[in-house]
């Protein structure tokens, strides 16, 4: 659950959120070292390899990441298309049923949305 110091009950810490942003970008799979390197050209100081790997372990706890291994590490590749694919995800996970009901009852007081959600559900059917 989103810490409830966090603005707007925000999933991801800042360095999460760097992290991703480097997953989200990536044409395939990356390294630790790989996330390591990219996250610290962006640095003045840069950040130890062990502090971008216990985040990656984290991520993949809390299904942002996937990772797969590779001799002695991992690999890692975005769960999620983004911060709000992941809030979904864990809003869902902990409200179940409850929270698409009150979804589609705070999606019928925009008509704008209602409509979007109709559209989504709609291609999804395949009709």
């Amino acid at each position: 659950m989103a810490s409830p110091s966090s603005p707007g009950g925000v999933v991801l810490g800042a360095l999460e959120t760097e992290i991703m942003n480097v997953l989200w970008s990536a044409p395939g799979p990356l390294s630790v070292r790989d996330v390591l390197d990219r996250v610290n050209e962006r640095r003045a100081t840069p950040l130890a390899y062990t502090t971008i790997m216990t985040v990656l372990g984290r991520l993949a706890d809390k299904g942002a990441t996937t990772r797969t291994k590779q001799g002695r590490g991992y690999l890692y590749t975005a769960a999620v298309a983004d911060e709000a694919a992941l809030a979904v995800r864990e809003v869902i996970r902990d409200f179940g049923a409850a929270a698409v009901a009150h979804f589609v009852d705070e999606a019928r007081a925009t008509p704008e949305l209602m409509a979007r959600l109709e559209r989504l559900m709609r291609e999804d059917d395949g009709t």
